[in-house]
């Protein structure tokens, strides 16, 4: 659905629920939530959601910081910075903070899956030296 006419300005262009979420590759719902979580908010057409292209660019940060691992308020509060008039090394200082505090818990969980997978292998051959020994030996006959 283009409501808008067709403009040089790319940010007039609006989208409709359908068309965001075929684009994102994402469901409608998901695209609900985000706007129940305050990220979008769509103007309305009678009951149809009318989303702007600044709705759009909030979605694909949305979507960006959550493949980041980013939490959904961390989301929302990035890209309402982005959106207030201050100066924007406060906006980086933030995000490089988030980012650091993400990197440091990805790293402790590479730690521990990198030990539990050590202590997998050691069980795996553990238990085939185990089986090994149990196994009869099979004579070969000339």
């Amino acid at each position: 659905m283009t409501v808008a006419p067709r403009a040089k300005d790319s940010t007039l262009r609006t989208y409709s629920i359908t068309e965001l979420a075929a684009e994102f590759d994402i469901t409608p719902r998901a695209i609900r939530f985000y706007e129940d979580m305050g990220l979008l908010e769509p103007a309305r057409a009678g009951r149809m959601r009318v989303y702007s292209h600044r709705d759009r660019t909030r979605l694909k940060l949305t979507l960006r910081g959550k493949r980041l691992g980013l939490a959904l308020s961390e989301v929302k509060e990035l890209v309402d910075m982005y959106e207030s008039p201050a100066d924007n090394a406060q906006q980086l200082d933030a995000f490089l903070a988030m980012l650091r505090t993400h990197r440091v818990q990805l790293e402790r969980q590479l730690d521990d899956l990198q030990l539990t997978l050590a202590e997998i292998a050691q069980h795996e051959q553990r238990a085939r030296s185990l089986l090994a020994a149990a196994r009869p030996r099979k004579t070969v006959r000339a």
